[in-house]
């Protein structure tokens, strides 16, 4: 029996990351008919979280778990501090004198109750002694009428909770929310064209220092150089556009950062750090630094499932797209024109591009593995020829690998 988890970010109405919905599935969650058999599933559950580290998986904000009736009945919660968690109870859970008196316990212990999808049921009166409990209300925009978002927004504020917009997927459904008065928004939006209003792209300027420290040893090691390079999306989307914009002779397209260093040349690339260190300006606020965060995972993300599959591949291209996947977030363009920018190899845009290669496989994968689509990662893995427990433990490497990357003090 294996466990997988994946997360997604909740942000505040500064656009700061306020926390992470961990959505994880079990094939035998519900296949046991007995108290043992959830036992089991919850022992596995948590072992799977031990596994990765909360703080991996977090960066040391609440998470945010759903729980079953079963699972709260189990306790599971309080496996968890009070301070890593915040308990989501599903509109599965039917509101009883058991499941109130359990709430209760998880509130004088410290918990945070959020409603996930709540119904509220005048004709059940725990319903109502269950909402006086809550500290929030998620509210689904997708799938709620304005009707019902409405009635849940009046309760939410006559009882003071903070209430939580899921499934966000338009600019529109976001500032509706912001003007409905919501604290926390979630979904797809989030990692969509329009959310950033900057044509720049962030960077990381530590990187620069760094880099121009390597450059100046008396012996520069290239590979090393490379590997910075790679960390850091803005620096690799402003090289390739530099080769693209002057030249440098090139006689085929690049396939690596390490390509298009020996390109450009060790006193040329010293010379365009120098300028970019004097003009960039620090960028790190919430919803840019999320996008950033999450195309690190996802290229480190894509080498890694490339390493996996059984034939011999570019990896460096693998790396490549995965990084620039979210460039038509970051910049607010179209990726065709962004591509047409750019000096990459053909495998690279054809999978930016929606079409079908490997790249674009793997890539499909990483995405699926991000968002919890779960019939799409069994697909992906079984035409790939991948373990699925293969694949999170690549997921969980590649988050612990981007948070190490956005510690100052590891470069």
């Amino acid at each position: 029996m294996e466990v997988f988890v994946a997360r997604q970010p909740l942000f505040n109405r500064m656009e700061e990351v306020y926390g992470y919905e961990l959505l994880y599935r079990d094939n035998n969650i519900n296949s046991f008919p007995n108290v043992d058999g959830d036992q089991a599933t919850t022992g596995l559950i948590i072992n799977s979280f031990l596994n990765i580290g909360m703080e991996k998986l977090s960066d040391g904000k609440p998470c945010f778990i759903n729980f079953t009736e079963n699972l709260l009945e189990l306790r599971l919660p309080t496996y968890f501090q009070p301070r890593d968690i915040i308990i989501e109870i599903l509109e599965t859970v039917v509101p009883s004198q058991k499941i109130i008196d359990i709430c209760l316990e998880l509130k004088q212990l410290g918990y945070k109750l959020a409603l996930d999808d709540f119904i509220f049921d005048k004709s059940n009166g725990y319903a109502h002694s269950l909402l006086l409990l809550a500290d929030m209300l998620k509210v689904d925009f997708k799938h709620t009428s304005k009707e019902v978002r409405e009635e849940l927004e009046s309760l939410a504020k006559k009882h003071d909770i903070e209430l939580v917009a899921e499934k966000l997927e338009t600019r529109e459904e976001y500032e509706q929310a912001k003007k409905s008065g919501y604290h926390y928004f979630q979904g797809y939006y989030f990692s969509r064209p329009l959310i950033m209003t900057s044509h720049d792209v962030p960077t990381y300027i530590h990187t620069y220092y760094k880099i121009l420290e390597l450059l100046n040893e008396e012996t520069p090691d290239i590979n090393r150089i490379s590997k910075l390079i790679e960390q850091d999306i803005s620096l690799s989307y402003k090289l390739l556009k530099l080769i693209n914009t002057l030249g440098f002779g090139m006689k085929q397209k690049v396939t690596s950062i390490k390509n298009a260093i020996i390109y450009i040349g060790l006193i040329e690339l010293q010379k365009w750090i120098y300028i970019l260190t004097v003009r960039e300006k620090d960028w790190k606020n919430g919803i840019s630094f999320e996008v950033m965060h999450n195309c690190l995972i996802r290229s480190k993300m894509c080498e890694s499932v490339a390493k996996l599959i059984p034939e011999r591949l570019e990896y460096g291209s693998f790396f490549l797209t995965g990084m620039f996947s979210l460039m038509d977030t970051i910049m607010n363009q179209d990726m065709e024109t962004i591509l047409s920018d750019l000096p990459l190899d053909e495998s690279i845009v054809h999978a930016l591009s929606g079409k079908k290669n490997m790249q674009r496989e793997v890539l499909q994968l990483v995405i699926a593995a991000e968002t919890a689509d779960w019939t799409s990662i069994g697909l992906g893995c079984k035409e790939l020829n991948i373990q699925e427990k293969e694949l999170f433990k690549v997921y969980a490497e590649s988050i612990s690998w981007a948070k190490k990357l956005l510690d100052e003090d590891y470069l």
